[in-house]
């Protein structure tokens, strides 16, 4: 079977990439990482494979991701690593979202993931352990390393497709893990993979993807892990003057913006607008008073850029499903908090357009075009 157009010129890529061809690829037992050490074999590289064993039991990060990725290893004739990152991942994963839903916000799990759990400590690993300074993901994004752009930083892109696109969980990796990274699928399409994987054939060239949350997964839905940490504990369901409509058994089985579920008779459609974790009430109102036209961000990390001191024009997602809007963003001064946590980069975000369903917790990636100027998450 010959390669597909995409295929060949990742290929070229790879085979012309500066510097030493060694490689240590982030295996989970899906096509995507599959792909990506097969490609790197394919195109001469000396490769191994690096498995972060996360958590206990079924799910895509667990027993199966392992056996499939020790089975793409064999097939390929590469090392495999299997490194037990699961106390990392209960500290830097499990108790921060836990702490996060309890206080009344809706925490992204994935890009923390991406700098704390898999990035960097992969990276350590790699070099600490085998002498390997490179790490290649099936990331569907791009990097434009700092000898190749127009401002010497190492700037993250969007992948080319756009359906698959995930540079909205990478804003917050820093410049040096940046400088590392292989994504040898940044251009290809889920169909360029498949096809790909078919050619490869690779054991995992038809696994199903996994639709959630690595966690919900693990535990068969996102409630029921959220179950096993936090008690329920009734509370109250209000308009945004207070008066009752409901009963709830724990914030932390709402988000921002929910309609259905919220077990509230009314005379017109309500939405979660707010969560309120020192009161445990849950905040409604009409969809109508759900808009905001302006958020505050903190935790910046800038990417692509240094950060700006004056006011710029920006495109910004803030849910990974969203698309990108217009909005001004305006630096602010830092916290005290900020600076204590290293983080000292805030902004203020004024929206073209109201935005409906904003949401503390979850990210806020500025882009320009296909470029991702940065992101932080969204305060309360």
């Amino acid at each position: 079977m010959a390669a597909t157009p995409a295929g060949a010129l990742a290929l070229e890529r790879l085979q012309a990439w500066p510097g030493e061809h060694r490689v240590a690829v982030g295996l989970s037992g899906g096509v995507d990482s599959s792909l990506t050490a097969a490609l790197l074999v394919e195109a001469g590289w000396q490769v191994e494979g690096l498995t972060l064993w996360l958590m206990s039991g079924k799910g895509a990060c667990c027993a199966e991701g392992l056996v499939d990725a020790a089975g793409i290893c064999e097939q390929l004739d590469v090392e495999h690593h299997v490194v037990d990152f699961r106390e990392h991942f209960k500290e830097q994963i499990v108790d921060f979202l836990v702490q996060g839903y309890g206080d009344g916000i809706t925490p992204l799990p994935c890009s923390r993931c991406n700098r704390e759990v898999k990035f960097g400590p992969m990276l350590h690993w790699a070099q600490e352990e085998r002498g390997i300074a490179r790490i290649a993901t099936g990331h569907y994004a791009r990097v434009c390393h700092g000898e190749q752009s127009d401002n010497g930083r190492h700037q993250l892109l969007r992948g080319l497709d756009r359906q698959k696109d995930q540079s909205y969980f990478l804003y917050d990796l820093p410049q040096e893990a940046l400088g590392r990274l292989v994504f040898p699928l940044g251009e290809l399409t889920k169909a360029d993979t498949r096809v790909e994987a078919a050619r490869h054939g690779l054991r995992t060239a038809d696994k199903p993807e996994s639709q959630d949350l690595c966690l919900a997964d693990h535990h068969g839905s996102m409630r029921a892990f959220l179950d096993t940490y936090l008690p329920p504990r009734q509370g109250e369901i209000v308009l945004e003057d207070g008066q009752v409509v409901g009963q709830h058994d724990g914030i932390q089985h709402f988000t921002i913006g929910q309609r259905k579920g919220l077990g509230v008779a009314w005379s017109e459609p309500l939405h979660v607008v707010r969560l309120d974790g020192a009161m445990n009430r849950v905040v409604v109102a009409p969809r109508r008073d759900a808009a905001r036209s302006e958020a505050v961000v903190g935790a910046v990390n800038w990417v692509s850029i240094a950060p700006p001191q004056e006011p710029i024009e920006v495109e910004v997602q803030v849910r990974y499903r969203s698309g990108a809007v217009a909005a001004r963003l305006s630096p602010l001064e830092a916290t005290d908090a900020d600076a204590a946590a290293g983080r000292p980069h805030r902004c203020r975000l004024e929206f073209a357009e109201e935005q409906f369903s904003i949401t503390p917790g979850q990210a806020a990636v500025f882009y320009a075009g296909d470029r991702v100027l940065g992101g932080g998450l969204i305060q309360r």
